[in-house]
């Protein structure tokens, strides 16, 4: 009878433990690491998040654009891309999308990706005439080249970049060399990070190509200037972004869409995690001084992702419940 007794007591305690263990097997997330800053961050508060706030088993996998979305649809893992630019590959994303092979979750960048051309802050306020890309053109004597100051330099995107191409073009449109401007090669991105940290130590002036978000423009206050024309679609599949493009005409880069991409297993999910996977988004200013943070510390994206959530409690709070923000909080 003793050891009837004692099967059944543990028994009994095994079934009581059982929906518990359900529910933490149900919770078993993969989340693609993708190689870039930005996203190995986000992929890193993505892994707190859900294993503090709602006790899920997390783990990271190594991932980047095209393998990790091929691995979603074809494999359904891992279970979430955390920023997935999906413009470069808008029909095939769609049509999995329509056939539920993965999911649109939030748009994680609120702003999106942002490409365009730049001058610093201390520029554009010493001179707030200059608000179009046509306005900074018709100034050359403002931006004067170091090798030749009676022109203007405008800094290309690096070499070998499809963004170069576009530069390029549209410099042509602008007609920027008829109105005395030259263009910059910076070579690679290490020289065009460096054109911009030289121009600003001294404050100097400065006209070029980035995007966002980047961790120079975390430490580098920049102001994007509008092209002055809506994006043309069209212009820009057959001319703008074409080498040697005979006539190019004026355009402007549109917002990058960038998403958090889940497969169904996510979206099916009903403890939290799919909701949170609905709201979580920030803007590129909190980004890139996230960026800029990581980079001066030379942060890890685990440093960096506890870094965020120990100093930003008003922007994450609002991505999860009370009862998970409460608990993240109790384990920083």
């Amino acid at each position: 009878m003793k050891h009837f007794l004692a099967s059944s007591v543990i028994a009994t305690a095994l079934l009581g433990l059982a929906p518990a263990a359900q529910a933490q097997d149900s919770c078993n997330v993969t989340i693609s690491n993708m190689n870039w800053a930005s996203a190995e961050v986000m992929a890193n508060i993505d892994k707190i998040v859900l294993k503090e706030g709602y006790g899920c088993d997390v783990t990271l996998v190594p991932g980047d654009t095209m393998p990790t979305f091929s691995s979603m649809t074809e494999k359904q893992e891992p279970d979430v891309a955390p920023e997935m630019w999906v413009n470069q590959f808008r029909e095939q994303i769609d049509k999995a999308a329509d056939e539920k092979r993965v999911f649109f979750a939030s748009e994680v960048l609120k702003d999106g990706g942002e490409e365009g051309f730049w001058i610093p802050k201390y520029m554009a306020e010493a001179h707030p005439e200059i608000k179009t890309v046509e306005d900074a053109f018709s100034h050359p004597e403002l931006f004067p080249s170091k090798e030749d100051p009676s022109k203007g330099a405008f800094y290309n995107c690096p070499a070998g970049w499809g963004c170069q191409i576009t530069s390029a073009n549209l410099f042509k449109a602008y007609k920027a060399g008829e109105k005395g401007f030259v263009l910059v090669d910076t070579g690679s991105a290490a020289g065009l990070d460096g054109s911009i940290a030289n121009a600003y130590e001294k404050k100097e002036p400065w006209f070029g190509y980035y995007w966002a978000p980047t961790a120079i423009l975390g430490k580098y206050p920049m102001v994007k200037l509008d092209f002055g024309v809506k994006y043309d679609a069209k212009e820009w599949q057959s001319c703008t972004t074409v080498a040697d493009c005979a006539d190019p005409k004026k355009n402007a880069w549109t917002k990058s869409e960038v998403y958090t991409i889940v497969t169904p297993k996510i979206e099916k999910m009903t403890n939290g995690v799919k909701e949170y996977f609905d709201t979580r988004s920030w803007h590129n200013e909190t980004v890139n001084k996230l960026l800029a943070w990581k980079e001066d510390n030379q942060a890890t994206g685990e440093d960096t992702a506890y870094h965020f959530l120990e100093n930003n409690a008003d922007i994450w709070t609002k991505w999860v419940s009370p009862e998970a923000a409460k608990k993240i909080k109790g384990a920083l």
